[in-house]
């Protein structure tokens, strides 16, 4: 076995049982599966049960992927990359209706799943993303407005997918055995987005910026991102004594329209 390195969060799990239920959560048979951070192949082997048309897999540690390159190297229907998925262009991606697994590395998980929000084309090649998260992040998704788990990544998550929680995972079924339990979400894309964001990067500016200051009054947070500020309040119905976690997701998504609209004019 390698040595696992903390600074890529590599918890693999091994439960059987747990990779065979997250496998059973879509069906994959004649279909396109990327998976990211494939680590030792445990999942990666699950998948390949099913029967996939293709398995495009995602590794950045070059000892795990010359690995998986000897393991599934008899597998036609099975690509390795060896690559950074931050760095890796989804953009290119040309495959449709893909399936997308992935056990994220805890302390990036968040940048990979709001660089599938970011995507450009839109519905998105992918059908259907099944990511697993440590349950305290798992939580801020699936969070609602005004309570303390509430943030960005719930409002970014919430613009362009139908999200459902799935199941919990002990920190038993994992190695090495990590402190916090973990949890499993599903994202649907939307076919419909009811907002006119043109640039996703245009809410995540906005959130940045309202949720750096989360227990203060937005009214300054509105000031920064708007001139005459207390008019726009006014016109979008915002009280500037909130706090951010007060505005729904949609008033974020209004307040990003907004903000494109007057300066994409």
């Amino acid at each position: 076995m390698l040595k696992l390195k903390k600074s890529l969060g590599q918890n693999f799990l091994i439960d059987k049982n747990i990779i065979g239920k997250i496998t059973r959560l879509d069906s994959i048979k004649n279909k396109t599966v990327l998976e990211i951070g494939a680590g030792s192949g445990n999942l990666t082997n699950s998948i390949l049960k099913k029967r996939p048309k293709e398995i495009i897999l995602i590794e950045k540690d070059k000892r795990f992927y010359e690995n998986l390159s000897k393991k599934f190297n008899t597998k036609k229907n099975c690509k390795i990359v060896n690559e950074d998925i931050l760095s890796y262009d989804l953009n290119s991606f040309t495959k449709p209706e893909t399936i997308v697994f992935g056990n994220l590395p805890y302390n990036i998980s968040t940048q990979i799943l709001a660089k599938f929000i970011r995507v450009n084309s839109w519905p998105p090649f992918y059908q259907k993303i099944i990511f697993m998260f440590q349950k305290e992040v798992a939580d801020r998704i699936l969070a609602k407005s005004n309570t303390k788990q509430y943030g960005r990544i719930t409002v970014l998550s919430n613009l362009r997918f139908n999200i459902t929680e799935n199941f919990k995972i002990s920190k038993n079924c994992f190695f090495p055995r990590p402190k916090v339990d973990s949890k499993i979400i599903t994202f649907q894309p939307k076919d419909k987005i009811n907002y006119k964001i043109s640039n996703v990067k245009n809410l995540e500016k906005i959130t940045q910026i309202f949720f750096s200051s989360k227990r203060k009054m937005i009214n300054k947070a509105f000031s920064r991102v708007f001139q005459n500020h207390k008019d726009v309040a006014k016109k979008l119905k915002i009280d500037l004594n909130s706090r951010p976690s007060e505005l729904t997701c949609e008033d974020y998504y209004r307040l990003t329209e907004h903000f494109e609209k007057i300066n994409y004019l």
